[in-house]
């Protein structure tokens, strides 16, 4: 079922779910895990997505399957004007639900160059600083009129900030920056009960970890050993703890990085 498809059938009615949560970069990976965890928790889902429609189309099919309610839509977060035009697409996707409050906001979109600081381009640099930490910001001072009192907000950071990676140096940068954001935000934002963490995922079993970590053993092995869990970590252990977060139970948890590593490197 298309995106059209679900307004015009009035799916998308917020009378139905807990709310509206944003998931950002949710076509795939980690961000799919989250999106189709927190479907299954009753949000109304906003899958973001930059390039791959047919993926996004996919997230939304399986939390529709499992019945959810959930709608895609398109937005380039390295665009300068990020903030203005995620939410113009949001608002042109939710349709009817674009002026119900937003319960839950994540920030989970991020791109990685792998390069040692010597080898780092400049381009890949400011890259990545715009969609992973400028982005994150620009959307949030966006939403702050749309977000529900009582709400959340999850930046999804990156266990590389606790265990040092060189050849990520400036993806590993740009996540420390969105830790920054997290605990001034936390305070800015808790007289109106709005919660605002940050997680820590460690190497998981992703798309963006294929090429090294899928069909190579020894590579799996030696990210187990180093891990007290003593096994890889999936999507869906990520996506988990910020159902955590997003929920009712985390209310009197805010300002707080979780590491969601498994224990990696303890």
């Amino acid at each position: 079922m298309s995106d059209t498809d679900l307004r015009d059938t009035g799916a998308l009615d917020a009378s139905t779910s807990d709310g509206i949560a944003v998931v950002t970069g949710a076509s795939r990976g980690i961000g799919a895990a989250i999106a189709t965890r927190l479907g299954a928790d009753g949000y109304t889902v906003a899958v973001h997505y930059g390039r791959d429609s047919a993926a996004a189309a996919d997230v939304v099919g399986k939390i529709t399957a499992a019945g959810g309610t959930a709608f895609s839509f398109a937005a380039d977060l390295a665009e300068p004007d990020t903030g203005t035009a995620f939410w113009a697409a949001y608002d042109e996707a939710a349709g009817a639900l674009r002026d119900a409050p937003v319960r839950v906001l994540v920030n989970n979109a991020g791109i990685v160059v792998n390069a040692v600081i010597e080898e780092t381009a400049t381009e890949d640099f400011i890259r990545q600083q715009q969609i992973n930490a400028t982005a994150p910001f620009l959307i949030i001072q966006a939403a702050l009129p749309r977000l529900a009192d009582g709400g959340r907000v999850v930046n999804v950071s990156s266990g590389a900030t606790r265990v040092p990676i060189p050849g990520i140096i400036g993806y590993t940068m740009t996540k420390g920056a969105l830790e920054a954001l997290t605990l001034p935000l936390a305070q800015h934002l808790g007289p109106r009960g709005i919660t605002v963490n940050a997680i820590r995922p460690g190497t998981t079993d992703t798309d963006m970890n294929a090429d090294w970590l899928r069909g190579n053993p020894e590579a799996a092995a030696g990210v187990v050993a180093q891990r007290a869990l003593r096994r890889m970590g999936g999507t869906a252990d990520v996506g988990d703890v910020v159902a955590l977060l997003a929920s009712d139970d985390a209310r009197w948890i805010t300002g707080q990085i979780i590491d969601a590593t498994g224990g990696e490197r303890l």
